[in-house]
């Protein structure tokens, strides 16, 4: 048997409907987004995730997948602006506040940056002793001794990282001169990559600069496997002639880590950004 529905009943339930058929699809568009980011196909992610937003201009994983499109294709100001936006739609959304702080330290803006990372660790506390990244904002931003700090609890949970004891030992420098620097270096067993112990034993006083690119250039690494070894080579080179006080070799060397040997991921943008803060002119401070 055929019942009419009530005009005003269909425009209710028309009301009703049309949202929850646009979250829907958001969500898909979103799922489809990380799968492309997650298949390094960040253009294809970076549509998927605009029509994500166009389908649900309110919705924070919208806005969140969106900024990883623009982070994975290095538009770090937009990236910035969608993280914004995705913490303005909920504030509680930790993950956002930590690729905003990326994002922003990546820009040069280290005090932003910071403050972004402290966000993230008061929702989530538990990923403190993690937060290597903040450490090397602190560095940045003057604040020695809170390095240290950070730099010593990463130890306990990453205790043969190379790289965290030349930060700390960075720190330390800045505060305390290079022989207590030495002094303190924290201990390391074993880095398995190549040339991380050597770069320790430059710290420790017991090998050359020379040493380090000897070491580096060994074997027969592959050419992508060389320019790593080079990239890791000259930033921790650059780093250690900063920390003696020889900045136009320190330059040099983090310039050929920035650019020649440069190499995606964190800590090819730290040597980048070093570069920049390093160079501006007294008058940009």
């Amino acid at each position: 048997m055929y019942t009419a529905i009530p005009g005003i009943v269909l425009g209710v339930l028309f009301a009703f409907l049309v949202p929850a058929q646009a979250e829907e699809s958001a969500d898909d568009l979103i799922r489809q987004a990380r799968e492309a980011l997650k298949n390094r196909k960040a253009d294809e992610a970076l549509a998927l995730a605009d029509r994500a937003v166009a389908a649900a201009p309110k919705s924070a994983p919208a806005y969140y997948v969106r900024g990883l499109a623009h982070e994975a294709l290095e538009k770090h100001d937009r990236a910035v602006a969608d993280f914004g936006k995705a913490i303005a739609l909920d504030p509680k959304l930790a993950d956002a506040y930590q690729r905003r702080g990326s994002e922003h330290f990546k820009l040069g803006h280290i005090t932003e940056s910071i403050r972004d990372f402290d966000q993230y660790l008061a929702l989530k506390p538990d990923q403190m002793p993690y937060h290597w990244q903040r450490g090397i904002s602190y560095y940045y931003a003057g604040k020695y001794e809170d390095g240290r700090k950070q730099f010593e609890a990463h130890q306990k949970v990453n205790p043969n990282d190379v790289e965290n004891a030349v930060w700390h030992y960075l720190c330390v420098a800045r505060t305390s001169g290079v022989a207590k620097a030495r002094a303190s270096l924290l201990p390391i067993a074993h880095d398995g990559r190549v040339p991380m112990m050597e770069v320790y034993a430059l710290f420790a006083g017991k090998l050359k600069p020379e040493d380090v690119l000897t070491a580096a250039t060994a074997g027969k690494p592959s050419a992508s496997a060389l320019k790593t070894r080079l990239f890791y080579a000259h930033l921790y080179l650059g780093l250690y002639y900063e920390a003696a006080g020889d900045g136009r070799r320190a330059l040099d060397h983090l310039r050929k880590a920035a650019t020649e040997y440069r190499t995606r991921g964190y800590m090819g943008d730290v040597a980048r950004v070093h570069v920049a803060l390093r160079e501006k002119k007294p008058k940009e401070k």
